[in-house]
């Protein structure tokens, strides 16, 4: 209970401001969301998401190994026992620490282009990122629960050809054939990360859920000839209890210089699930379900997943510090099942690398100065095959810009907003299609010291 006051009784103005970034946030990605069309989104739980906060994405999207006080690196719990926790000089008593909100929005810009073809596709979509809350119980040790995506599906193609007679070689009839596809996964979760001396450990847990909705119509176009249309439809929807854990470790290797290493992952998991599956024809009403199931049970095969990087930080002055880090990632995409079928998914690995740059900021040395510089990049194929590896690579730079604090009432309060700039590539001429995409992502970090013990003369 008194926990829940704390975090009630945060400063009004930047709840205030959070609460309508999240409601601006998740209007936004059901209002827009409907104009993306990606039809690699059909294969596997679809186009996966950044799978970082805002912070990690300007830098190529490394965390296996990084942790921060002022952030929260949901993708190694191992972190959390980074959270700032203020201890009594005399008792060692946790005598206030630093809560965390951290709610971040995506608006991307993907272009879809066949190769060596003029005409292209494209659509811009705000969608939300994530909310996270993360606090610290007691020194070395934190808690962190939110929400974000892991997927997204959205699809919609329409294709026109002739249909040829198999013997004359005569056309016959035009047929148009729609692919159109929806859904996606979410995954609510809470962990916590503890650390004993230079050693840090950390697991969430939560409940991984999502839909996929697929279909393909088909209609034959005659002058003279009336033909029925038919659906094939597919829906299906899966969720169950999701697990990941990191460690990280952390030493100096001199008085300015640290080193940290860290890897997270999951094991191999499945997710169960129902499906409908519908045969039908029609004109502009059903005239025949010639086939249809609901309540067929199955499961989703989630595959395991593994990350492992290093971070090297020198710090210098008071503020100053130069950050560089690189991370490897390997994913088991060939065990990937969808109730029980194989597709057209492959094992892939992505190498990300980047960085950031904090100036040795003083009283009065200029805005930009208490500004943090982000950049890097992360190259690796995509885990959808269709007939050739799909190449993928990005670029990323970001910046953390903080606001100033007027509230007098509440002199430990901090506020960034936190900028990535991405632009990725997906696919080349060997490829069926290519993607460009450009995504910014705007991150608000809020936090305050809580559970302060008062003291009075």
């Amino acid at each position: 209970m008194r926990l829940v006051t704390t975090i009630m009784l945060l400063n009004r103005k930047a709840l205030s401001i959070s609460s309508l970034f999240t409601v601006l946030a998740l209007a936004s990605a059901t209002a827009v969301q409907a104009q993306d069309n990606s039809p690699y989104s059909r294969y596997g739980i679809g186009n996966l998401v950044p799978n970082t906060n805002v912070n990690n994405r300007g830098m190529g999207g490394i965390s296996a190994a990084y942790a921060d006080f002022m952030s929260i690196n949901f993708n190694n719990p191992a972190s959390y026992s980074r959270f700032q926790a203020l201890l009594e000089e005399r008792s060692r008593q946790m005598a206030s620490g630093r809560v965390l909100l951290d709610v971040g929005l995506n608006i991307e810009n993907r272009t879809l282009r066949e190769p060596n073809q003029p005409i292209d596709f494209t659509s811009t979509n705000a969608l939300f990122s994530h909310v996270q809350i993360g606090l610290p119980l007691r020194k070395n040790w934190g808690l962190s629960f939110g929400l974000r995506p892991i997927s997204r599906i959205s699809y919609k193609v329409d294709r026109h050809e002739r249909l040829m007679d198999g013997v004359t070689g005569q056309p016959i009839d035009t047929a148009l054939t729609q692919f159109n596809g929806s859904g996606g996964t979410f995954l609510p979760s809470i962990g916590t990360g503890f650390a004993i001396g230079n050693f840090s450990l950390g697991a969430n847990v939560g409940y991984l859920f999502g839909r996929k909705e697929f279909g393909t119509r088909r209609a034959l176009l005659n002058d003279s000839v009336s033909y029925f249309s038919s659906n094939h439809s597919t829906n299906a929807s899966f969720g169950d209890v999701y697990l990941n854990a990191g460690a990280q470790y952390r030493f100096k290797i001199n008085r300015q210089t640290t080193l940290s290493l860290g890897v997270s992952g999951n094991l191999q998991q499945d997710i169960s699930g129902t499906q409908d599956v519908t045969r039908e024809v029609y004109t502009n009403t059903v005239i025949d379900t010639v086939y249809h199931q609901t309540g067929l049970e199955g499961a989703v095969t989630y595959p395991a997943s593994f990350t492992g990087g290093f971070v090297l930080e020198n710090t210098f002055g008071n503020t100053g510090s130069f950050l560089v880090g690189a991370d490897l990632t390997q994913t088991k995409w060939s065990n990937y099942r969808y109730f029980g079928a194989i597709d057209s998914v492959q094992d892939n690995w992505q190498l990300r690398v980047g960085g950031h740059f904090r100036p040795n900021a003083k009283a009065g040395s200029g805005y930009w100065n208490n500004v943090t510089y982000r950049a890097g990049f992360f190259v690796g194929p995509d885990y959808t095959r269709v007939g050739n590896d799909i190449p993928t690579y990005a670029i990323t730079m970001g910046l953390a810009l903080p606001l100033a604090n007027y509230n007098r009432l509440s002199p430990y309060q901090f506020t960034t907003i936190n900028v990535a700039l991405e632009y990725e590539r997906r696919g080349n001429n060997d490829n069926i299609l290519k993607e460009n995409m450009f995504r910014i992502s705007l991150g608000l970090n809020f936090s305050d010291l809580w559970f302060t013990k008062r003291k009075y003369d």
